[in-house]
């Protein structure tokens, strides 16, 4: 009995599930920013989900890495990191950077990923073939 409980407490927390987006369908693929608010969007975004608890991708102009740690279906982005790089696309990352800030839920549904918020905002994602 003695080996039994600390074994037991070992197991419990090597075994426990991983509770954000990547243990609910979003790893391993690239995401590719399809709308937002309902309105196509012009310019190229995709996000990862590269480990538990991190997010990684590349806005118009920049790359980006963040910790997302919220258990699903919460969304929220913490230690948001960007280059700084300027392009021709500076306004559409605003409303990229903007969006994705704004957004608290997410769902997952197959190849889709769907970001929103209370306020109807919503971020669109599909992943991309092959990937």
């Amino acid at each position: 009995m003695k080996l039994f409980v600390p074994a037991l407490s070992i197991c419990l927390v090597a075994c426990q599930a991983d509770e954000t987006l990547t243990g609910y369908g979003a790893a391993d693929k690239t995401w590719i920013l399809r709308s937002v608010d309902g309105a196509t969007y012009p310019a190229s975004a995709t996000m990862m989900f590269p480990a538990e608890g991190s997010v990684s991708g590349k806005a118009p102009c920049n790359s980006f890495s963040a910790e997302q740690t919220s258990p699903y279906p919460w969304f929220s982005l913490s230690a948001l990191r960007a280059t700084r790089a300027a392009c021709a696309d500076l306004d559409q990352e605003q409303i990229f950077f903007t969006a994705l800030n704004g957004m608290t839920l997410v769902e997952i549904a197959g190849d889709v990923l769907i970001l929103s918020n209370d306020q109807g905002g919503e971020m669109v994602f599909t992943a991309q073939s092959g990937g």
